[in-house]
């Protein structure tokens, strides 16, 4: 389905000069990709808001209505649900609008909300993952103090502390890129507004904006994952020193998923940002691919991952439901045997 094309390039009849004199952006998305496959992938995009959206709004609303799953790590998978909603809801509905009605353009203001949200929401999710491999470490590796050290206040705080580091960092980079004229080509070739994309299409010299904004990805990207891949080696250590294998297996069990979620959100953002600043060859769809696949497949599993695959909501699932049956079946009213 994926061509080999020339990207157009969209220009606006006016002097090039140091005040932006574009008003609208033309969304590209897959550069490569047949007029025929535009009604599959606005479904399958469909599909993929859907289950972002389902999932992890049953986690928000079972973890807010059991006070027994109201704990610290699950606080922070809410706190990720919440970004993940956030994310789903800033990009996808206009990718799909995109593919499924061709509605390629978006205003200048809009766009910039646009990438701002999606750097912002893509950072808090980086920090987050942080503070959850921080609660897995102390767990593990120091269970003994686990509840002295790691309090729902503790956790909340972080939380609160990370939205708050990176909404003043996106704003600032926000406000770089909005301040650059753009006066010449208006085609972004990415399936949402995104800061490379945008700072492409600047009348003027962007390095040190875009020099700036690598600095800042790689310290939001690389010292939440250097904590990460420290604390997992510590609990890999920690895990070996159980004499009991089925012990070995359940901790190797619980934190594989989450090991394979936190490769696939650090390493292709990495690669991308790195070869986009090196200037490394590589075919723009897929790029795009990449870009998509790490964006939109986390936060889709995320719920399976973090929360289904734990005892604890497993058994509270399997105890609502038996409530429910027993009700039923007794012709009582569930809220009944909920409250008791």
């Amino acid at each position: 389905p994926l061509a080999s094309v020339t990207v157009p390039r969209f220009h606006l009849d006016m002097p090039s000069s140091n005040i932006t004199s574009i008003t609208e952006f033309v969304v590209l998305g897959f550069p490569g990709l047949q007029p025929g496959y535009n009604g599959p992938v606005s479904a399958l995009m469909f599909f993929v808001f859907l289950a972002i959206i389902a999932g992890n709004s049953f986690i928000l609303i079972l973890v807010s209505k059991e006070r027994c799953l109201q704990k610290p790590s699950y606080l922070i998978y809410c706190n990720l649900a919440i970004s993940d909603i956030a994310f789903a809801t800033t990009t996808l509905p206009k990718m799909i609008a995109r593919y499924w009605a061709e509605a390629k353009t978006v205003s200048f203001t809009a766009c910039f909300l646009q990438m701002f949200l999606v750097h912002f929401l893509g950072s808090v999710n980086s920090v987050l993952l942080m503070i959850m491999a921080l609660d897995r470490y102390v767990a593990i590796c120091n269970p003994l103090r686990y509840h002295v050290f790691i309090k729902n206040s503790t956790i909340l705080a972080l939380c609160g502390l990370a939205w708050l580091i990176c909404l003043f960092l996106m704003a600032l980079l926000v406000y770089q890129a909005v301040s650059l004229p753009y006066c010449s080509s208006n085609v972004i070739v990415q399936c949402y507004c995104d800061h490379i994309g945008i700072t492409r299409l600047a009348c003027e010299n962007v390095k040190e904006v875009q020099l700036t904004a690598f600095i800042v990805a790689m310290t939001i990207l690389l010292c939440p994952l250097a904590f990460i891949i420290f604390s997992y080696i510590s609990i890999i250590i920690s895990v070996f020193k159980i004499a009991d294998s089925e012990g070995r297996y359940k901790t190797f069990s619980t934190c594989s998923p989450q090991l394979f979620i936190i490769g696939l959100y650090y390493l292709p953002r990495c690669f991308v940002y790195i070869a986009n600043n090196i200037n490394l060859t590589i075919s723009t769809d897929f790029r795009i691919l990449m870009i998509m696949l790490y964006s939109l497949f986390p936060p889709m599993v995320n719920p399976l991952i973090y929360c289904f695959r734990t005892k604890e909501i497993k058994d509270t699932l399997v105890r609502r439901w038996k409530i429910r049956k027993v009700g039923t079946v007794a012709g009582i009213p569930v809220k009944f045997w909920i409250r008791k």
